[in-house]
């Protein structure tokens, strides 16, 4: 039987350092009075923040559906047979991973400078029905379309990358069963696929969501606007409202973060033997073993 670990002088004294420094950090963090904690409590949960924090989500949500939606389709397209979408597909992906988030929403926000009516008709030909751009393109609308539009590129690649993870065999295997290719893709690749999918597509929906600060300059009051609205009015609050939205994006992306693991938990089922423990079931066996030792202990 293995001797049970024991972690060595140098390995002990180095967590020894380390705790000292993160006591050190919380201890100042709590009671330097810069950062004002008073006024932190005061506006965590004032309802001019919580507005802010609903367009966050709002955007988020949006941009997240459909730019999984896009990066989906831009991805089969990058798979399939045709050259012309193959193409297609690698020019959008090159160009929206090339120009910042923030170029191409102030773009889309002067959009109707150049387009001030959009129409649907006969390409190169009269239209039947026509748009007044500047009615249809709310600050909601643009923020949505710009974060879709670059979230689509990248999700693009995250699907793919998935896609050309799963064995080629599983591939031969139902098309030796006759099934009909779109079948195979919707039951026995893209559910296989998914494994590698969402732990990095998990990351960016956080960084789609710490994104949404951008929205600001194109005057969306999101959770960052709303705060750099109230820094102006309120100079003294400055730090407690920056706290304020970090503790926010802290929280969000935390609570997509246990989201994640549920997530892989669930499609890791088939692949593992036994599948992680959630953090409830460690918490279980560690307090049975705790009352283990507990009457090793006393027995003695």
């Amino acid at each position: 039987m293995a001797a049970p670990f024991r972690a060595r002088p140098p390995v002990r004294a180095a967590g020894f350092v380390v705790l000292v420094l993160v006591s050190q950090a919380a201890h100042g963090l709590i009671t330097n009075p810069f950062y004002q904690w008073a006024r932190f409590a005061y506006w965590f949960a004032r309802p001019v923040v919580l507005d802010g924090l609903l367009i966050t989500l709002q955007v988020t949500a949006y941009s997240a559906v459909l730019g999984l939606a896009g990066g989906v389709l831009l991805a089969l397209c990058r798979l399939s047979g045709s050259p012309v979408l193959r193409s297609v597909s690698w020019t959008y992906v090159w160009l929206f991973r090339s120009v910042p988030l923030i170029v191409v929403l102030l773009f889309l926000y002067n959009l109707g400078a150049l387009y001030p009516t959009l129409g649907i008709g006969i390409p190169f030909g009269p239209a039947f029905l026509t748009f007044d751009e500047s009615r249809l393109a709310t600050d909601i609308v643009v923020a949505v379309a710009g974060l879709s539009l670059c979230e689509a590129a990248y999700a693009a690649e995250v699907v793919r990358a998935g896609v050309l993870s799963v064995d080629q065999g599983q591939h031969e295997a139902a098309a030796a069963l006759g099934l009909p290719r779109r079948y195979r893709f919707a039951r026995i690749v893209f559910p296989q696929a998914l494994r590698s999918i969402v732990p990095s597509y998990v990351n960016q929906l956080i960084g789609l969501l710490k994104a949404t600060s951008l929205v600001f300059y194109v005057s969306l009051l999101d959770l960052f606007g709303t705060v750099q609205n109230l820094a102006g009015t309120y100079p003294g609050d400055v730090v407690p409202l920056l706290l304020v939205a970090t503790v926010w994006y802290v929280v969000l992306t935390s609570l997509v973060s246990v989201a994640q693991f549920y997530v892989e938990r669930y499609y890791a089922r088939g692949a593992l033997r036994t599948v992680a423990p959630t953090p409830l079931q460690r918490a279980r066996a560690g307090l049975r073993d705790l009352r283990i030792r507990f009457r090793k202990e006393t027995a003695r």
